[in-house]
């Protein structure tokens, strides 16, 4: 199954939902790194604020939603993907 932390910490479903907030929160990230734009340059790319691109930054994942990460990441020009895989 998962070998993440999450799993020792939350139900399934819960670290499920994390582990994709957290690989959305990373790619945005590193995006944030590679573009070298200051934070407020970042929102204004991004459509939203300096404070929750300073959100991003800071990897506060609890202020963070799915939804919200997927709409960044596009805005970034990221193509987030989904792949389902069967229970072991």
């Amino acid at each position: 199954m998962a070998t993440s932390a999450f799993y020792d910490l939350f139900s399934p479903e819960e670290a499920v939902e994390l582990e994709i907030r957290a690989a959305l929160l990373s790619g945005l990230q590193d995006w944030l790194v590679r573009v070298e734009l200051t934070q407020q340059d970042a929102a204004e790319r991004l459509r939203t604020t300096q404070a929750r691109v300073s959100d991003i930054n800071n990897g506060k994942i609890s202020k963070l939603s799915i939804d919200l990460l997927i709409k960044l990441a596009a805005r970034a020009g990221l193509h987030p993907q989904v792949r389902l895989e069967a229970a072991a």
